[in-house]
């Protein structure tokens, strides 16, 4: 995997003062840096190259001063910082991805989510992380085909593949498309059985379908006894019979729903109550 090393490197001086104090203070901030000192070591650099005269310098050490300044709350001068590095070209990728650190501090989300995006677009190494950050970013923002298309290549480079699948469903759930939410959850389950976030969340499908048709089955029989009390036929009837079955139908499926969300959370309190209230009629 690529490093991103810090430039610790003097200035290539010339002999007057102005450039012997800017040296002076960027090995001042270079030893800040590695004692992790970063308002010190932000302090030194941007005062050194706010005096270099004519004092040449690796233009790499824009990235150092950007990420001194994040770490140091300096979120307008990282940013600033951050753009010269990019500029010229150096470690682009990783400074678009703390523009976008400092954007979501400064709860600027649009922009964050942006500068991820330029992160992914520019890098060399496994975006996977980039892309769960962007997916998280988009879920806030409420681009929910963003937050499954990035979820979906954080799952396939492999970065935290459980929460990314649970995460995507949780997407599709929120725009309203009921199949996807279940077949992505559905797929979790295979892969991740052990998963409780995903098992619940499935069972939970499971149980409001189970609803759904015992409600159906309630529903028939219920039509199905009014009409015997009010004459229309018999409970003997053929007519009475044909509804009983179809009933029994809705509560066979129900029943089978409702196994499926206990085999998944044996603990649904819901899911036990429809198969006891489903048995007591059947």
């Amino acid at each position: 995997m690529k490093k991103y090393l810090f430039l610790f490197a003097a200035a290539l001086l010339t002999l007057a003062a102005s450039a012997q104090d800017a040296a002076e203070l960027i090995n001042k901030a270079n030893e800040a840096m590695k004692n992790r000192q970063y308002a010190e070591a932000f302090e030194a650099y941007d005062k050194a190259m706010k005096n270099l005269g004519d004092v040449e310098v690796d233009a790499a050490i824009n990235f150092n001063i950007g990420f001194a300044a994040m770490q140091a709350d300096k979120n307008q001068e990282a940013l600033a910082y951050f753009d010269k590095a990019i500029e010229a070209g150096t470690n682009v990728s990783k400074s678009w991805e703390y523009k976008a650190s400092v954007y979501n501090k400064l709860k600027d989300f649009e922009k964050a989510l942006e500068s991820f995006e330029k992160a992914i677009a520019t890098s060399e190494e496994d975006s996977g992380a980039l892309c769960f950050n962007a997916a998280v970013l988009a879920f806030r923002l409420e681009k929910f085909e963003k937050t499954v298309a990035y979820f979906d290549k954080a799952y396939v480079a492999g970065f935290r593949p459980q929460d990314a699948i649970f995460n995507k469903a949780a997407a599709l759930n929120r725009m309203n498309d009921a199949d996807g939410y279940k077949a992505a959850l559905v797929a979790g389950n295979t892969k991740y059985p052990d998963d409780k976030k995903i098992s619940s969340a499935l069972a939970n499908i499971y149980v409001s379908e189970g609803n759904e048709k015992y409600r159906q089955g309630a529903e028939i029989l219920n039509t199905a006894n009014t009409k015997v009390n009010d004459g229309a036929f018999t409970t003997e009837d053929d007519a009475y019979k044909a509804e009983q079955a179809k009933a029994k139908a809705e509560f066979k499926t129900a029943l089978e729903l409702l196994e499926n969300a206990k085999k998944l959370d044996a603990a649904n309190a819901n899911a036990q109550k429809l198969i006891d209230a489903i048995k007591q009629i059947m």
